[in-house]
């Protein structure tokens, strides 16, 4: 039986399986500018016994000759190979064949690419290819792509993730072909497509030029209204107050076109000069639908990214045009006998296409971001060794259940703001979620690049601060004391709902500080009970009052100091008890009055002085009696004046003696008077007598009588 070759037919395949094993005998696929190409090859082999592991998945060649027998290359990798059943003298198969790029729709991640080092869309997408192994790829950029702080690729697949990024900067891509490979270029700008080898083409109705042997079939020019204006707007809160807010207008001139707007937001972006730039990147995705081309040829070079010239048109006005090709769908079919040579034949080939003006650049639409459809647990991380991690706007950040990479560290996550009932201008509620924390993460919009903390839950290792369900009536708020504190160390507020044992309990770690600019009222219904450890200080700046209903019990340990600055008054109702257990000094400043609506009694134990600074007056209204139990000492600096209304009475169980100079009175117990002086007069107005039981003696130099 004779081989199945290939030789030199129009069309071919080359396989890992060998020459000729597989042989071509028709494709169809198509490209386009930011998508994947897809080819379905039919085959035949006098081989029925093909295994996956020999063709599924791996890199195949085929190609189309041009007129002069030189192949046009296409290249792939085979995702599908299908045995369809024997012919009349072969097997029956079918591959298909897509790019490398397609792999990746086969695997999605769940990760967070690099926080923290500010890495652009391009920085990202190198990364990942670069993971995953890829190299056939080629950056052509004329805008650097922008920085970001944060970049999360979630449940979403590696081509949705990067096809993504590109649209978002404007970046669109295609597929260069060679034989063993082809390359993935990705682009922005309009010189960055290629010149088909079929360069200039003409319309084949009006062949101008017959040696352009591949020509246009059909030429359909489409002009379809578009979006005239994209507005789209963000939020900054570190700069709440700006407004973001970014039209742009279309450049292309139709009626009332303006009216029409498309307004988005959020915008991604907090800086006005990139939001117009985004704007324009939109807008120009919207400007690319506008002027295109539908046709149809036999230009077997067309392939997207590829630019060629009209340069011959039975309508002037298309004539010269120059055009970059979008899509192409491709059509080949060989026929005939495989078994022996073969030769190339013209007209097995065509194509359908769209392109677009060669000036205007071809912007990717728009692609959305997956949602978070609900919140999301995570955990708050930091630095090792830190218990709390925060910047000034309170933020923390967090690794989520399902980042696998994250290391718990600072560089998990993007700094994520935390919500608070209440966040005014430097007034608010605080509450930093600290290191291990389980919290609770919603996202703005759903946007997965957007979270935000909303709570926090309790876990198997961090369990609530009061046992439960025991303690379900207790409620509160319970500290910890960082760095370094334990389970004794906390502040604490609880709530006690208990029927019967209701309580409000207040713990300060160290110290707790009260300012109350004005009034402040506390009303205790029963006891109130106060113990300082230490020192306590009160200070009142102005009047302090004080009512106890019934006792009131003082002790102070050791010594108590009491200055009042001006007036104090004292006003006992009843008793006043005053035990000093030592000395008692009573100092006044200016005057002092005691009195004493009944009776008073001083008793001391031992000594008592009195000292007077000047002027002592002591009046009785009715009797005084002072009784001393040993010596009396009184002693005066200048004269003393004792005036009594009716009598004087002297009683000393001794001696009495009186002394003034020379002059001495002295009188005994036992009746001597002892009178002893210079002179001595008596002198009486009216008698004296004189009277003795016993001798009257009379001695001097003289005695004189009259």
């Amino acid at each position: 039986m004779a081989e199945m070759i290939q030789g030199e037919r129009p069309i071919g395949v080359e396989t890992p399986l060998g020459t000729d094993v597989l042989v071509l005998t028709s494709f169809a696929g198509e490209e386009r500018i930011s998508g994947l190409f897809s080819f379905e090859l039919q085959l035949m082999s006098e081989r029925g016994d093909i295994k996956p592991d020999e063709i599924v998945g791996q890199n195949i060649d085929f190609y189309i000759r041009f007129p002069d027998g030189e192949p046009r290359y296409f290249n792939g990798h085979v995702n599908r190979f299908t045995y369809r059943g024997k012919g009349d003298r072969a097997h029956i198969y079918q591959a298909h064949v897509v790019p490398w790029f397609w792999f990746l729709t086969k695997g999605a991640d769940c990760k967070v690419h690099e926080t923290g080092s500010q890495q652009s869309a391009q920085d990202i997408i190198d990364g990942l290819l670069g993971e995953l192994g890829y190299t056939d790829y080629k950056w052509d950029l004329k805008r650097t792509p922008e920085k970001r702080d944060y970049c999360v690729q979630y449940r979403e697949t590696h081509y949705d993730f990067i096809t993504r990024l590109l649209a978002e900067e404007g970046i669109y891509y295609y597929f260069k072909h060679e034989q063993g490979k082809h390359e993935l270029v990705m682009t922005d700008h309009v010189g960055g497509v290629f010149d088909c080898e079929d360069a200039e083409v003409q319309l084949l109705s009006n062949l101008a030029q017959p040696e352009l042997t591949d020509n246009l079939s059909s030429w359909n020019h489409d002009y379809e209204f578009t979006t005239g204006k994209f507005a789209h707007t963000d939020y900054d809160f570190e700069k709440p107050s700006t407004k973001l807010l970014v039209t742009k207008d279309t450049l292309i001139s139709l009626p009332d076109i303006k009216k029409h707007e498309v307004y988005d937001f959020p915008g991604d972006y907090l800086d006005k000069g990139l939001g117009d730039g985004l704007a324009k990147l939109r807008m120009e995705a919207e400007e690319a639908g506008f002027d295109s081309v539908t046709g149809s040829s036999e230009c077997r070079s067309f392939s997207p990214g590829g630019r060629f010239e009209v340069v011959d048109h039975h309508n002037d006005g298309e004539k010269g045009g120059k055009w970059v090709l979008t899509a192409v769908q491709h059509t080949a079919d060989q026929g005939g006998n495989y078994f022996g040579g073969g030769t190339h034949s013209d007209d097995i080939y065509k194509n359908q296409f769209k392109c677009i003006p060669a000036e205007v650049v071809f912007r990717p639409p728009f692609r959305p971001k997956p949602r978070v459809h609900g919140i999301q647990s995570a955990v708050v991380v930091g630095p090792s060794g830190d218990e709390i991690y925060t910047d000034e706007f309170g933020r923390i950040k967090v690794q989520f259940q399902w980042d696998r990479l994250g290391a718990a560290d600072d560089k998990s996550s993007f700094w994520v703001r935390v919500m608070t009932p209440w966040a005014g201008a430097n007034w608010g509620m605080v509450h930093i979620p600290r290191i291990g924390h389980e919290v609770i993460i919603d996202f703005l919009d759903g946007d997965p690049d957007r979270p935000v903390m909303t709570g926090m839950v309790y876990n198997k290792e961090n369990m609530p601060p009061y046992g439960l369900p025991d303690n379900m009536t207790q409620s509160g708020i319970k500290s910890r004391s960082s760095k370094g504190g334990g389970a004794a160390n906390f502040n604490e507020i609880r709530f006690e709902d208990k029927m019967g044992s209701e309580e409000v309990y207040i713990h300060a770690e160290k110290d707790k500080n009260e300012v109350v600019e004005n009034d402040h009222t506390v009303s205790v219904g029963h006891d109130e009970t106060m113990d300082v450890g230490n020192d306590r200080t009160r200070t009142v700046g102005n009047d302090e009052k004080v009512d106890v209903v019934n006792n009131r019990t003082r002790t102070v340990g050791s010594n108590e100091s009491v200055t009042v600055g001006k007036m104090r008054t004292h006003t006992v109702g009843i008793n006043e008890a005053i035990t000093v257990g030592a000395s008692q000094e009573v100092t006044v400043g200016a005057a002092q009055a005691i009195t004493v609506g009944a009776n008073q009694a001083t008793t001391i134990g031992v000594n008592q002085s009195n000292e007077v600074g000047k002027d002592q007056s002591v009046e009785v209204g009715d009797n005084q009696t002072t009784q001393i139990g040993k010596d009396q000492s009184i002693t005066i600096g200048d004269n003393q004046t004792i005036q009594i209304g009716k009598k004087l009475s002297i009683n000393v169980g001794d001696e009495i003696s009186i002394v003034t100079g020379k002059a001495k009175l002295v009188m005994k117990k036992d009746g001597t008077i002892l009178i002893s002086g210079k002179d001595i007069t008596v002198e009486g107005k009216g008698k004296i007598n004189v009277k003795a039981s016993k001798d009257i003696v009379m001695k001097g130099k003289k005695i004189l009588q009259n």
